[in-house]
C-alpha cells in the first residue's frame, strides 16, 4: 500500500487511561526504542479490554486509510478470552484486523495477565515511581514477606495486587501518572516481558532507525 504524505505513522487502542498513558510515554522515547520518531494517535474503547478484544477491528476500521499502522494492546486478564493464551488471543485479533482492511499492517499486544507486568523491573526508579524510595525493608523485600514474590521469579504473579498493596502501604492513590512516570524514567530495555518485546519488535519493524517519511511517501 503506497503512503499518502497526509497518513500518520500509527493509531494505537488501548483499554484505558493506564495503558494510554504508559504507551503514549513509550512512543515517546523513539530513541531508547531503537526507532525513528513517529506520529501517532492512541484511543480507549469505551468498553475496555473486552472491547479491544472483541470489537477492536471494527473500532479501527474507518482508520485504516489514514494510518500506516496500527496497534490494539489489552489485558489478557479480564478480557473475556481468556481460555485462549496470550498468542492465541493475539493471533485471533490480527486475523479479524487482517480482513477488515488493515493487511498485515497492523500487530495486537496482549500483556498477560495485565499492563502492572511491565511496572516490574530491578530499576530503582519502580520504588521511587510508587513512593517507596528510602523506606525499609526495600520493596521488593517487603513484597517478598507477603507473598507476591516467590524464590527465582523476577515478577510478581499477581501484578496488579502488588502495585495496589505497595501503594496502600504509602497512602499514595494509584493513578495514571504513575504509569506515565515509570514509562518515562525505566529504561525500556529492562523490561523482559514477552509483551513488551512484541510491541518494540513491531515498532521496530515498521519505522526502523534509517527509514524518513520522505522515503516512505515516494515508494
Amino acid at each position: 500500500m503506497n503512503a499518502r504524505p497526509e497518513q500518520r505513522d500509527l493509531i494505537c487502542l488501548v483499554a484505558d487511561r493506564n495503558s494510554e498513558a504508559s504507551l503514549e510515554a513509550i512512543l515517546r522515547r523513539p530513541q531508547s526504542l531503537a526507532i525513528r520518531p513517529v506520529t501517532f494517535v492512541i484511543r480507549t474503547h469505551p468498553e475496555k479490554d473486552p472491547g479491544c478484544y472483541l470489537k477492536g477491528h471494527s473500532f479501527l476500521r474507518p482508520f485504516r486509510g489514514r494510518y500506516r499502522h496500527a496497534v490494539v494492546m489489552f489485558d489478557r486478564e479480564g478480557c473475556g478470552g481468556e481460555r485462549l493464551s496470550r498468542a492465541e488471543l493475539e493471533g485471533e485479533v490480527e486475523g479479524r484486523l487482517q480482513v477488515n482492511g488493515w493487511n498485515d499492517r497492523a500487530r495486537v499486544v496482549v500483556i498477560d495477565p495485565e499492563l502492572e507486568s511491565w511496572v516490574w523491573s530491578d530499576s530503582p526508579e519502580v520504588e521511587r515511581a510508587l513512593g517507596w524510595a528510602g523506606r525499609s525493608p526495600v520493596l521488593r523485600s517487603w513484597l517478598s514477606e507477603k507473598g507476591f514474590f516467590r524464590e527465582g521469579i523476577m515478577k510478581p504473579e499477581r501484578p496488579k495486587e502488588a502495585v495496589e498493596a505497595a501503594l496502600r502501604v504509602v497512602h499514595k492513590p494509584r493513578s495514571s501518572a504513575i504509569y506515565q512516570d515509570l514509562a518515562t524514567s525505566v529504561s525500556l530495555w529492562r523490561c523482559s516481558d514477552p509483551a513488551f518485546a512484541r510491541l518494540r519488535a513491531a515498532l521496530q519493524g515498521w519505522f526502523p532507525l534509517n527509514d524518513t517519511h520522505e522515503k516512505r511517501d515516494m515508494q
